[in-house]
């Protein structure tokens, strides 16, 4: 499964990573949402791929964020 998020956009709510901590997280250098290191793809913190054991959390995710930055594949 392959995720996005739109940094750009993102107003670092904190609902992506209370919803699904195994996946998302904050970034301690500008508090904005990112993927957490074990799922990213090449260094960048809005890209990412995991299992599909996983993919009800991230769902939670998209559907929970209030400005619907979060993309899942």
């Amino acid at each position: 499964m392959k995720i996005r998020i739109d940094r750009d956009e993102c107003t670092s709510c904190e609902v992506c990573w209370t919803v699904c901590p195994e996946i998302f997280e904050q970034s301690p250098s500008d508090s904005l949402s990112q993927i957490v290191d074990a799922f990213r793809v090449g260094g960048q913190p809005g890209l990412g791929e995991a299992g599909e054991d996983l993919r009800s959390c991230a769902t939670d995710a998209v559907d929970s964020c209030p400005v619907s930055i979060i993309h899942v594949e």
